[in-house]
């Protein structure tokens, strides 16, 4: 990942290289947006709670594994220190839903709830169906949602594979769908082309570590030249592909 992240910085570009006055926008309005929400501190209150709780849990790993850790039994302090999205992404997340007013959310990967929180708190009014394949974490998570209040969060434990149609289904037609499940290619493409067959002119897809692992590259590459997709993001760390249409199929990697 190093060599990648090398030649991804020495790529990136900022708002000078954009031609898209979408992806401008979202670049300068969203993405650069550093001011602070309520919400943000009552998640990261929880985050907080979850790295000092010392309770073991078997977790039953469905994807890729960890990098850091895949230990069959892990503390959940031990998960939230080391597992979970950053702040700044989780507040990214939020950020986005909020400005373009997202209802329909699917998170694909709960882990213990702080993303998912995000994603919740960001659209009120709306509904958040998650799905996480460890029981064991999504109890957790479950603790979380309830912390926060987050009534309109629906989860589902299962393999994500077996409940992704029945997710779809309840969900409509998606405003943004986070994949943080299954980092590997071959799922990834199908949960990609599962939910890109529901995909409307103005949902967006949130892939986490697209450059996890080779396969996560291959899978991240191949997603951004479906043609289906019209404007791709790559920020390293995650990266964004939206199905406007009318517009010139174009691809940014931004700093």
């Amino acid at each position: 990942m190093f060599f990648d992240f090398l030649k991804y910085y020495l790529t990136a570009g900022n708002a000078h290289r954009i031609h898209s006055p979408f992806i401008f926008e979202l670049y300068t309005k969203v993405y650069r947006d550093f001011s602070m929400h309520p919400d943000f501190e009552a998640i990261e209150a929880v985050r907080k709670s979850l790295m000092h709780n010392r309770e073991r849990i078997r977790i039953e790993d469905l994807g890729a594994g960890s990098r850091v850790n895949d230990a069959p039994e892990r503390s959940v302090s031990d998960i939230a220190r080391k597992s979970l999205q950053s702040p700044f992404w989780g507040q990214f997340f939020y950020r986005i839903i909020r400005y373009y007013d997202y209802r329909n959310v699917i998170e694909l990967g709960t882990s213990l709830g702080i993303t998912t929180a995000y994603l919740a708190r960001a659209t009120p009014e709306g509904t958040v169906y998650t799905a996480e394949g460890c029981e064991n974490t999504l109890n957790v998570a479950r603790s979380t949602f309830r912390t926060l209040g987050l009534d309109h969060v629906v989860p589902v434990q299962s393999d994500i594979g077996l409940v992704l149609e029945d997710l779809l289904n309840r969900a409509g037609t998606p405003d943004f769908v986070l994949f943080d499940a299954n980092h590997r290619y071959e799922p990834t493409l199908a949960y990609f082309q599962a939910c890109a067959a529901r995909a409307g002119a103005h949902t967006v897809f949130v892939f986490d570590d697209i450059y996890w692992s080779a396969g996560m590259k291959k899978a991240w590459q191949d997603i951004c030249q479906d043609p289906r997709v019209s404007l791709s993001v790559d920020f390293f760390h995650v990266g964004l592909v939206f199905f406007r249409q009318g517009v010139e199929k174009q691809h940014f990697v931004l700093k």
